[in-house]
């Protein structure tokens, strides 16, 4: 799963630390969303979308396996 996290957070000029302050998680927790390196929760990916005012799919590419077909 690819993530467009950064490029949404550098769109709207907030900080990784101003994120995670909204989001309720930790800095590295954003860092690691960022780098794909971490699937968020429903939740949090729901949050997220509200905080960048776009749905999920426009913050997370699924790719291969993550898929159906």
């Amino acid at each position: 799963m690819k993530s467009l996290i950064r490029e949404k957070r550098t769109e709207s000029h907030i900080t990784q630390e101003e994120l995670s302050q909204v989001l309720n998680v930790s800095r590295q927790t954003v860092i690691s969303l960022e780098k794909g390196k971490y699937k968020p929760s429903l939740v949090l990916a729901h949050k997220l979308a509200q905080v960048f005012k776009c749905s999920i799919e426009d913050l997370f590419i699924f790719e291969g396996d993550e898929n159906i077909e």
